[in-house]
């Protein structure tokens, strides 16, 4: 019989190691799969203990299938009565095509009539199907003008083998697929280090094999290693199979293979060896030591704290080690120490035995190892590119390098120069001195002077800081570009006490090797946190963009916030910080900002300052209502905050109420923006002071089919707020868009003029970027005196006062933009439609909604 297993793409190689341990017989390895040849019984075996495969498949017939009934013909010629056990369901999955047969469905369908046709006349009856969980799953492959069709042995793909209570306690977690985790082990020979019988001495000195895993993540590794040193068949638990529905399935040689893999799994009680674990994120080690526990191994498997000391005292004497880590999950701001673990275990004189192999998706292993991977295997886990580099003990590389430098041995060495090229012998860690007496590890020796540099803004922003009694500002803002990044610190106020650090990585440029800057990036987060005495939990790290869009509110990738953040975001306990005597509660885990613009520090003192001359203050795109708190401080005595979140709103007034603001002139409406002006413009309500801080770009669900983008829509924007401002009143615009150029003649033409303050509004801590944001005083005018100021001519204001005073002299106006659209019907300032023509004259506010 023809068989083969599929397997994800680069496991191919040691698939087919795998599968001729096991005993089978003309073991090709070609893409995606490995074939093999042999009786019932080869086929059973690789179902039972292939670790590596995903399925296995027996082959049915070969023919040729250069159109429809060329198809059905040869699946018709397929003796099925002596293959589909009768009574069982069926299902046919098509892969390929041909010159004719171009979708799969139909050569499915096309495949199934046969084989249902060929039953019907030789049994009598038709086989049901069960796409969703058929008794026999076939596969037909389709190639040029061939096909085949093959039965899947395995039903539920192989990897599905983790315990199911491991399964549930690592819900919502990232935990390594079995597969991916046994093929990290093979390169590092764990299962020959579990078979290795002890020596006298070993006993003496009670040495053990021994696999550290050093980012034991979600607890995969750990859970396929513990499985292979009891040598459990990865298939033992295993209770339905594809081959039930079989005809030729021999149910007597299946059990006596399962009772054969139970005789092994208890002769391997007597091997001895150690697993020890750890990993730099304590939440991804709990969640590894509850995986490890609800499976029911916690016995084999030792956790510690990641240092490399522990480590080693925890591993003991050791009889045969190895080394392995999968980092595609470690946090940014934990990666340096994560790869200098690994680096510092890999040099300990007891491990000098031990290979690595290290499952990442950067490539920087190899710069904490200080020498390049003899082997590298691109993987796909969970569809995302990862790569599988494997590093030799150091034993082998000095062997391997002595052999190829030894002038005497020439024979020796031209078959060892080679090995010697692929097994380097490792440089010295790079360490700095940062005068605590610690040295640390870098990836780049010249990051040295990212250090020098940090430690004297350090020093002149703090004794700045204590002058202005400012706790939270930037300390770092790429001031050398190699290093382009900017650092915050936070200080917490009393009721939470700590200090934090956020690490903004800007993006590199093109022209920059993307694995040079994210080392650079790895040493800022190593050596910020010591500079700055930060612990290590508290630094976060982010990816920002230095663009021209996007929007400032961004979601961080993998944070924690989600369908239930808006629940609890008021109850949630969150670090506070002071600010201009103010208490607001900031958030570093799920989002790109933090909630508080630091370089807004002078922006929001002078809405306060302006706050003491007005009664009412709107705050737009309010963000998380920092604004507001700043204008009630103030003085005003109502105000109204507007953003399109939920949760932002949630946020906006949980820091009103921590600063004592609360009462019914406090207004909080979910809307969008631009949609609620125009709502607004039908009342008499009207505001003294107004702040508008918009996104950059933003298109979100909820604004329907329109987009926002500040350079396009800020003209409409400020002529819709300039025409909610009372009579002597001002608003102050604000943007972030680096390359913002004000639309002054447009704005004019609407009355509107803008008076430029972005340089007054910079902090001290932000001079470095004198286009961190955009500030203006909008004022409304005249429309004559407004055209006036910003130098229209005598003639260009009389034609727009003629075109104002005599509408039908105005020019055609071109169709309104798809973006601009609104439907009619939006909810206005009470959440009820506004009737076209009929002006709202009564005085109302409404809180925001409290469903979603």
């Amino acid at each position: 019989m023809e068989f083969y297993a599929s397997c994800p793409e680069g496991f191919e190689s040691a698939l087919a190691d795998e599968l001729k341990r096991l005993g089978l017989s003309h073991v090709r390895r070609l893409k995606g799969r490995a074939t093999f040849e042999g009786e019932i019984e080869e086929g059973y075996r690789a179902c039972l203990w292939s670790r590596l495969a995903s399925r296995v498949f027996v082959v049915l017939g070969r023919f040729e299938a250069q159109d429809a009934d060329a198809l059905y013909d040869g699946v018709y010629d397929i003796a099925w009565e002596n293959i589909v056990r009768p009574g069982a369901t069926i299902a046919i999955t098509a892969r390929g095509v041909t010159e004719q047969l171009r979708n799969t469905r139909f050569s499915a369908l096309r495949a199934k009539d046969a084989l249902c046709d060929r039953l019907a006349e030789t049994t009598g009856r038709r086989a049901d199907v069960d796409a969703a969980d058929p008794d026999v799953h076939l596969l037909l492959s389709l190639r040029q003008r061939r096909a085949s069709i093959s039965l899947d042995l395995s039903g539920d793909p192989l990897f599905k083998r983790l315990p199911p209570a491991a399964t549930r306690a690592g819900e919502g977690t990232h935990v390594l697929r079995p597969d991916y985790a046994a093929l990290v082990l093979a390169q590092v020979g764990w299962t020959a280090l579990c078979e290795r019988e002890l020596t006298a001495d070993d006993y003496e000195n009670e040495a053990l094999p021994t696999l550290i895993d050093a980012s034991c993540a979600g607890g995969g590794l750990l859970l396929e290693a513990v499985n292979i040193l009891n040598d459990r068949a990865p298939g033992a638990a295993r209770e339905r199979w594809g081959f039930e529905g079989w005809q030729l399935h021999d149910a007597d040689l299946w059990e006596r293979l399962r009772a054969e893999a139970r005789e092994r799994e208890t002769a391997a009680r007597e091997r001895q060896a150690r697993i020890v674990a750890v990993d730099a994120d304590p939440a991804a080690r709990k969640t590894a030591e509850r995986m490890v526990t609800c499976a029911g191994y916690k016995r084999f498997v030792d956790f510690c704290a990641a240092k490399s000391a522990t480590v080693l005292d925890h591993a003991g004497a050791v009889a045969g080690a190895a080394l392995v880590a999968d980092t595609t999950e470690t946090p940014l701001s934990l990666m340096h120490d994560a790869m200098t673990l690994v680096g510092e275990l890999r040099r300990a004189p007891e491990l000098t035995a031990a290979p690595v192999a290290a499952l990442t998706r950067d490539g920087l292993m190899a710069r904490a190892l200080h020498a390049e991977p003899v082997r590298s295997i691109a993987v796909m886990p969970n569809n995302e590119e990862a790569t599988i580099e494997v590093w030799p003990s150091l034993d082998h590389a000095a062997a391997a390098f002595e052999a190829a430098t030894n002038a005497d041995a020439e024979e020796q060495t031209a078959n060892a120069q080679d090995e010697a090229a692929d097994a380097p012998m490792p440089e010295p860690a790079a360490t700095l001195d940062l005068g605590d007496g610690k040295p640390l590890p870098v990836l780049i020796p010249e990051s040295e002077q990212f250090a020098n540099r940090l430690r004297k803004n350090a020093r002149l922003r703090r004794k700045w800081a204590k002058r202005e009694g400012v706790s939270c500002y930037r300390v770092y803002d790429a001031d050398l570009p190699d290093y382009s990044a900017a650092i915050d610190l936070y200080e917490g106020c009393p009721q939470t006490p700590g200090r934090w650090l956020v690490i903004a990585e800007y993006a590199a440029p093109k022209t920059i090797d993307p694995a040079l800057a994210q080392a650079r990036m790895l040493d800022i987060l190593a050596i910020a946190p010591r500079i700055l005495d930060v612990p290590a939990e508290h630094v976060h790290a982010k990816a920002r963009m230095r663009s021209r869009g996007g929007s400032q509110y961004g979601k961080q990738g993998a944070g924690k916030g989600g369908s239930g953040e808006r629940a609890n975001i008021a109850r949630r306990r969150l670090p506070l910080i002071e600010e201009g005597g103010l208490t607001f509660a900031v958030n570093f885990d799920d989002y790109l900002d933090v909630g508080i613009f630091l370089d807004h520090r002078v922006t929001r003192d002078l809405v306060r300052e302006h706050a003491k001359q007005a009664r009412r203050f709107l705050n737009l795109f309010a963000y998380t209502g920092t604004a507001t708190c700043y204008a009630a401080d103030g003085g005003v005595e109502e105000t109204v905050t507007v953003d399109l979140s939920n949760t932002y709103l949630d946020w906006a007034e949980r820091n009103m109420r921590q600063n004592g603001f609360v009462g019914s002139q406090h207004h909080f409406v979910r809307d969008d923006v631009l949609a609620w002006i125009r709502d607004q413009r039908q009342t008499r309500n009207r505001w003294d002071l107004i702040f508008v801080d918009p996104p950059t770009f933003s298109n979100s669900s909820k604004m329907g089919r329109r987009t926002w983008d500040v350079q396009r829509d800020h003209v409409e924007l400020l002529a819709g707020v300039s025409r909610l401002l009372a009579q002597g009143g001002h608003a102050i615009f604000s943007c972030n868009l680096r390359g913002f150029r004000p639309e002054t003649r447009k704005l004019a033409r609407a009355g509107v003029v803008l008076q430029d303050i972005t340089a007054q509004t910079i902090p001290e801590d932000f001079a470095r970027n004198q286009k961190v944001h955009h500030c203006y005083i909008v004022r409304r005018l005249p429309i004559e005196d407004a055209m006036a100021e910003v130098g229209f001519s005598a003639e260009e204001i009389a034609e727009r006062t003629e075109e104002l005073r005599n509408p039908e002299a105005r020019k055609p106006r071109a169709a309104v933009p798809a973006h601009a659209q609104a439907g009619n019907g939006k909810s206005n300032f009470a959440g009820k439609p506004s009737p076209a023509g009929k002006p709202k004259k009564k005085k109302f506010y409404a809180s925001k909604p409290k469903g979603r």
